[in-house]
C-alpha cells in the first residue's frame, strides 16, 4: 500500500507539472497574438525568450517521467498514463513553438499597416486556447467527451484557415505592394492551424489512455 502510495504521489506530481507547462504554453499563444494585433515588437521579442522556460520544463518532466518508469516499472494502465504523458509533452512543445513562430512574424511585419482584421485569426486563437485547456483535461480526468469535443473544434479551426487563406490570397492578388504582411499572415494563418493539429494529438493521447487503443479523433 504504501508504494502504491508513492507511486500516486509522483504521478500526481508529473500531472501538476504538465498542467504548468500547458498554462504557461495557453499564456505564450495569448501574448504571441496580442503582440501580432498591436505589433508590439519588445512582446513579441519576449515571447521568443519565454519559450526557453517551456522548453526547460519540458525536460524536467520528461525526466521525471522516466524515473518514473525505471523505478516503479509501471504496467497496464499506469504505464499508458506515463507513456502519454511523455508523448503529450512533445505536442505541448510544439504548440510552444508556433506561439514563437507567431511572434517571429509579427517582427517580420513591423509597423506596416495593419491588416489583421482581414482575417478570423482571433477566433482560431481563442479556440486553440480552448482546445488546449480541454484536451488536457480530457488526459488529467479521463474525460473521452472532453478529447471528442477537441477533435470536433479541430474541424472549425480547419474551416476558418481555409476561409481567411482564401481571403489573404485574394487581397494578395489584388494589392502585391502588402505582399510581406499577407505572406506573414497566411503563416501566421498556417501555424495556429497546425497548432490545433497538435492539441488534437493531445485529445488522441487522452483517448488512447481511455480506451486502451488508438483512437483518431481527426479522421
Amino acid at each position: 500500500m504504501v508504494v502504491r502510495e508513492s507511486f500516486d504521489s509522483s504521478l500526481q506530481e508529473l500531472q501538476e507539472k504538465m498542467m504548468e507547462m500547458g498554462e504557461l504554453t495557453g499564456t505564450l499563444i495569448e501574448k504571441s497574438f496580442i503582440a501580432l494585433q498591436n505589433q508590439d515588437i519588445k512582446l513579441a521579442l519576449r515571447v521568443i525568450e519565454d519559450d526557453d522556460e517551456i522548453d526547460d520544463m519540458q525536460n524536467e518532466i520528461d525526466q521525471l517521467a522516466i524515473w518514473l518508469i525505471v523505478k516503479e516499472q509501471p504496467v497496464a494502465r499506469d504505464l499508458r498514463k506515463i507513456i502519454g504523458a511523455i508523448k503529450i509533452l512533445t505536442d505541448v512543445e510544439r504548440v510552444a513553438d508556433f506561439g514563437v513562430n507567431i511572434a517571429k512574424s509579427t517582427i517580420q511585419i513591423g509597423n506596416a499597416h495593419s491588416l489583421i482584421h482581414l482575417t478570423d485569426l482571433e477566433s482560431m486563437k481563442n479556440r486553440c486556447i480552448s482546445m488546449l485547456e480541454k484536451s488536457l483535461q480530457a488526459f488529467f480526468e479521463e474525460n473521452i467527451s472532453l478529447a471528442k469535443e477537441v477533435g470536433d473544434m479541430d474541424d472549425q479551426i480547419d474551416d476558418l484557415s481555409d476561409a481567411n487563406y482564401k481571403k489573404l490570397s485574394a487581397y494578395l492578388s489584388e494589392h502585391p505592394e502588402e505582399t510581406n504582411q499577407l505572406v506573414q499572415l497566411i503563416l501566421v494563418n498556417r501555424h495556429l492551424e497546425r497548432t490545433a493539429d497538435h492539441i488534437t494529438n493531445i485529445a488522441e493521447s487522452a483517448a488512447y489512455l481511455i480506451k486502451g487503443k488508438k483512437y483518431d479523433l481527426n479522421p
